[in-house]
């Protein structure tokens, strides 16, 4: 799956928009500047994750997802610079600190870590594709779904985690009306 959304990434990046780039239009700069916002306040709780858990797979997941994160950030950072808007406030980055310094009243369980991620990746998922689709300018709608492509390769391998460790939350079953009520 991983090297599907890498080769689909490869082909975004290799392609040249020459299109003359007339002003961002409102609805994507509130997506740019949303888009900024979220990612830094996403960064704060996977620095917390990984001063949290001591699970090796988790913590490289989530520093995988954390360091991409940074990445489309300041690309984002960048692009809202050159194009004269001001950037959101944002809340200030968490030092290191160590696991056992963490009182366990306050600590986060890998379950609760692993799931706020999750919920992290996915809104962000439908931040990208709604901006996606909002955009009329090339370059914007493919800085979007570089960063959504991204997402769900993060997103593919954290769920693989979550349903190899039991902390995949899954809805209900619907069974409709005279269905046979075995579950799959």
């Amino acid at each position: 799956m991983k090297k599907i959304y890498s080769s689909m990434l490869g082909i975004l990046q290799s392609y040249k928009d020459d299109t003359p780039k007339p002003p961002l239009h409102v609805g994507e700069v509130m997506s740019c500047w949303t888009a900024y916002a979220i990612f830094r306040e996403a960064q704060i709780f996977y620095k917390m994750a990984l001063n949290t858990t001591e699970d090796k797979p988790l913590k490289n997941i989530t520093q995988e997802i954390f360091d991409g994160s940074i990445k489309d950030w300041n690309k984002l950072r960048d692009f809202l610079i050159k194009e004269g808007v001001q950037l959101p406030p944002t809340s200030q980055a968490k030092p290191d600190s160590k696991p056992s310094d963490i009182p366990l009243g306050v600590k986060l369980t890998d379950d609760e870590i692993a799931n706020g991620i999750a919920l992290k990746l996915a809104s962000v998922n439908v931040l990208c594709a709604s901006s996606i689709s909002q955009s009329t300018r090339t370059d914007v709608a493919l800085m979007f779904l570089k960063v959504q492509t991204n997402i769900l390769m993060f997103s593919a391998e954290l769920k693989t985690l979550m349903e190899k460790r039991s902390w995949l939350k899954t809805p209900p079953f619907y069974l409709p009306p005279g269905a046979p009520t075995q579950k799959p």
